[in-house]
């Protein structure tokens, strides 16, 4: 896979998009001056391949640009748009991708819409690419987790930022990121064609096999232990299922066999009923009877209490009668004086405004009492009858009661021993369950026989797993394709004469440092040993250009380009505003570095493409016809960058 062109579109839709064009199988050089965005481009490419958190700046970029694309080719000529939106915040799953032959552009600003996600981008492209259906599996006992080999990890072999082409303690893009060392040193050996699935497979399979024979082996371990603790306990839960009426008729000395079978008679008896069902449901009826009793006694002294307020109420009444009565009785005692005119005061003979009764009116009243009084003395018989009944009614249920708490209290008589033998229950279900729990634990000779068995299976299965494994030697064909690499990367440090190389036997890169070490004679020295960022530039790159050129001739599964932003910079001062204009620089070192580019993208015959930003501008023929882009102002004045200016208006 290499890239054909890079287009940002303005937010708004209606400015045409701005494309940078590639040339495949070429040096690519992007020169200019400072601050024209050369450096984002290597930052918007590794966006535009899947990187979940891009570190796009702050800038003019990020105000001015709506979306991302990047248009990419495969050895089989087909094309492929990959393009993601301006991400909002940290990072955006949001893409579009589009496929097709040798035809496919850069598509419209109209057509870019969300039609898939960062997931589904990596993974069709890890599918263009070659990269195989590998989950790597980390090794049995690793604190790290599996995860799918895809793109993310290919394209760290892709890029070299301005930070990164000079650093001496990391080689590789994103090294100094948390976790990118192991990542890079569990995908490495498969990209260098090493390891691949099968051998992942077989790796996998043999930390699953030694964790069976493992656990085999404790299965094993477990039911002999028990073994020989039923062998001494055994005879013990015997005796105490004895004791408890569980067995009969125990040996004095039974064996381990007797044991056995004793054990598991005493497991199959049945305890004595803890209380019988009738016994419990007779208690029952007694408490629902004797709660019956006690309503009916409470409703006769009811109905007895309104008896006697009622005779009481009666005798007030009759008394009151009898009294008023009394009183009446001395009109008998009038003569004449019943005919007196009761509308004359008999004492002023005047006119009364309410008359008197009169005699007559009131023995009419006394007959009317004494009528009253007779019939309630009638009353007084039934209610002292019915206070009979009521008492005798009482009285019966007064009895039952007596008697329900003289059955309550024999049923009660019983409980003692009752509960002797839920004690009793309790025990037998105690040593029950120890019986059971060691006669699970404790497997028969044949048991013991197909553990035995179980585990030589896992032996055997483990110890074929582990020759395979042997036989594949991850970490010695890695080193021997490492070597293939240092054959380049010698000769390439000897031709730009960097620090230490004239010394050294070979120039490698070393998996366990994922950094550059020369081996001498004296013994090895790491890059992290050798002054000067001049050197620094130079082994990064004969490092980056001889793997890439191994990948290519393997045809491996990775991107066949290498982006390198300022390979230059140890040669200028810092932050040079235009490289081309200082004299005193080393630029028989800088051409020889460029040179060296030139000559192995050759080497390649199209199957390698390199991209450089850089400041630097050599006027050699070859450098010129690489430039695809000089950001310097022309001979108007008018300034090239990333962004365009009418976008900044």
């Amino acid at each position: 896979m290499q890239l054909l062109a890079l287009a940002l579109y303005h937010r708004d839709g209606r400015k045409p998009p701005r494309i940078l064009r590639f040339r495949p199988g070429a040096l690519n050089i992007l020169t200019g001056e400072s601050e024209t965005g050369k450096s984002e481009v290597l930052t918007i490419v590794d966006y535009c391949l899947g990187r979940r958190a891009p570190n796009l700046p702050d800038d003019l970029i990020d105000q001015t640009v709506g979306w991302y694309a990047l248009l990419v080719t495969f050895a089989d000529n087909s094309r492929m748009v990959l393009a993601r939106p301006r991400p909002a915040g940290a990072s955006t799953q949001h893409a579009y991708t589009r496929t097709g032959g040798a035809g496919l552009d850069i598509p419209r600003s109209d057509e870019l819409v969300s039609n898939s996600n960062v997931a589904a981008l990596r993974s069709e492209l890890s599918a263009r690419l070659g990269i195989e259906d590998f989950h790597f599996q980390p090794p049995t006992g690793a604190a790290r987790n599996a995860f799918d080999v895809s793109i993310a990890q290919a394209a760290l072999l892709c890029f070299q930022s301005q930070n990164e082409i000079a650093d001496q303690t990391a080689l590789f893009h994103r090294q100094t990121e948390s976790g990118m060392v192991q990542a890079l040193k569990d995908t490495l050996p498969y990209f260098l064609g090493a390891a691949g699935p099968e051998q992942a497979l077989r790796r996998h399979r043999l930390g699953e096999s030694q964790r069976a024979q493992r656990a085999a082996q404790r299965k094993l371990d477990d039911a002999l232990r028990h073994q020989q603790a039923m062998d001494a306990n055994g005879l013990a839960l015997v005796r105490l299922a004895e004791a408890e009426g569980l067995l009969t008729e125990v040996p004095a000395a039974p064996d381990t066999t007797q044991v056995l079978d004793l054990l598991h008679q005493a497991l199959a008896a049945a305890p004595e009923t803890a209380a019988p069902l009738e016994l419990r449901d007779r208690r029952q009826e007694l408490n629902d009877e004797r709660r019956a009793l006690r309503e009916q006694l409470q409703e006769f002294d009811e109905a007895l209490a309104a008896v006697d307020r009622w005779q009481q109420q009666g005798r007030a009444f009759t008394g009151e009668l009898h009294l008023q009565l009394d009183r009446l009785k001395t009109l008998d005692l009038l003569g004449p004086e019943r005919r007196h005119d009761t509308s004359v005061c008999p004492m002023c003979t005047q006119p009364l405004e309410h008359p008197d009764p009169s005699a007559h009116d009131i023995t009419e009243l006394t007959g009317h009492l004494a009528s009253e009084l007779a019939k309630a003395q009638t009353l007084q018989p039934v209610r002292e009858e019915h206070r009979r009944a009521l008492q005798t009614g009482r009285t019966d249920v007064t009895e039952r009661l007596r008697l329900n708490g003289a059955q309550l209290k024999e049923l009660l008589a019983s409980d003692e021993r009752l509960r002797n033998l839920q004690e009793q229950n309790l025990r037998v279900a105690h040593i029950q369950g120890r019986v059971s729990e060691a006669l699970t634990r404790t497997g028969t000779d044949s048991d013991i026989a197909r553990l035995r068995q179980n585990l030589v299976l896992a032996q055997d299965q483990a110890a074929t797993l582990e020759q395979l494994v042997d036989e594949d030697d991850v970490a010695a064909e890695t080193e021997r394709r490492l070597a293939d690499i240092a054959v380049g990367m010698t000769a390439w440090a000897k031709r730009l004469n960097l620090g230490g190389a004239a010394d050294a036997t070979e120039v490698a890169i070393s998996l366990k440092l994922l950094n550059v070490v020369l081996r001498r004679p004296s013994g090895r020295l790491p890059l992290t040993r050798i002054g000067s960022a001049k050197n620094h530039i130079g082994y990064h790159l004969v490092a980056h250009l001889a793997l890439h050129t191994y990948l290519r001739r393997n045809n491996r599964p990775v991107p066949g380009f290498l982006m390198l932003d300022q390979p230059t910079q140890a040669f200028f001062p810092e932050k040079p505003r235009d490289a081309s204009t200082i004299q005193d620089a080393d630029w028989a070192t800088v051409t020889a570095y460029f040179q060296l580019l030139n000559d192995v993208v050759q080497l390649n015959q199209g199957a390698f493409q390199i991209i450089v930003c850089d400041h630097a501008n050599l006027p050699e023929g070859w450098f010129q016809e690489a430039v695809i882009g000089n950001w310097r102002p022309d001979a108007d004045g008018r300034r090239t960058a990333l962004i365009p200016l009418d976008w900044l208006g």
